[in-house]
């Protein structure tokens, strides 16, 4: 009777707080970034990684005012090309599912925001949401990133081995640093098209605190009132 209770208590969690489970995957996620390099493992870690955090963007992006068919359009070219490019190690493929990850991330966060913005009221799945919102958009632009160095070869330098290209690590922690506004600045961008897109992410986390996070509070000392 505990183990079906148990599963009954799950299901309620994440049709109450679907949120929360894109959070925990993603912060979860970030422990196992270390591991990867230019090795077979390394790029079984990033595939795995994909899979499991891909689908549930899509997830939360259906529990949202937004069309979830454009969510899975997004999704299914992401995975193949990341599932085939890591397996086949096919590293062409690498920057056109990124591509596709940073236009669903993207995508994903603004149906959170969305979804917050027209809440009248803050409830616990918000909380969850702001967190995730703000994951989301750190794993988009660190996928832009991905795809500018790609394409634009010493797009971005940094103190440590700075002729090399920039890890994914890296660029995940450029872009954690660049939308909390903490200005560590080991990763730098050196080209204008990298440029752009820094100063676009400075952008998204001044606007993103001004406008949902601000709002989060307001209602919440409103509700406490």
């Amino acid at each position: 009777m505990a183990a079906p209770a148990r599963r009954r208590a799950w299901a309620t969690m994440a049709r109450s707080h679907p949120s929360a489970f894109l959070l925990a995957a993603q912060l979860l996620s970030l422990l196992l970034y270390p591991l990867m390099d230019d090795s077979t493992s390394g790029r079984l870690v990033f595939g795995a990684v994909a899979v499991v955090i891909v689908p549930l963007a899509v997830w939360v992006v259906n529990r949202s005012p937004f069309v979830s068919v454009v969510g899975w359009l997004l999704a299914i070219p992401a995975l193949a090309l990341t599932l085939v490019g890591v397996l086949l190690e096919h590293d062409a493929l690498l920057p056109v599912s990124a591509l596709f990850e940073s236009a669903l991330y993207f995508y994903a966060a603004g149906s959170l925001i969305a979804y917050m913005l027209r809440d009248a009221h803050v409830s616990a799945d918000d909380l969850f949401a702001a967190g995730a919102t703000f994951t989301l958009l750190a794993w988009a632009f660190a996928y832009a990133y991905f795809v500018c160095q790609a394409w634009y070869p010493g797009s971005f330098t940094g103190m440590v081995e700075p002729d090399r290209p920039r890890r994914w690590v890296e660029l995940l922690f450029l872009s954690f640093t660049n939308l909390s506004a903490t200005g560590i600045g080991d990763v730098i961008p050196l080209g204008s098209r990298a440029r752009v897109l820094v100063m676009l992410e400075q952008f998204a986390g001044v606007g993103y605190i001004a406008t949902v996070v601000s709002r989060l509070i307001g209602l919440g000392i409103a509700r406490a009132r």
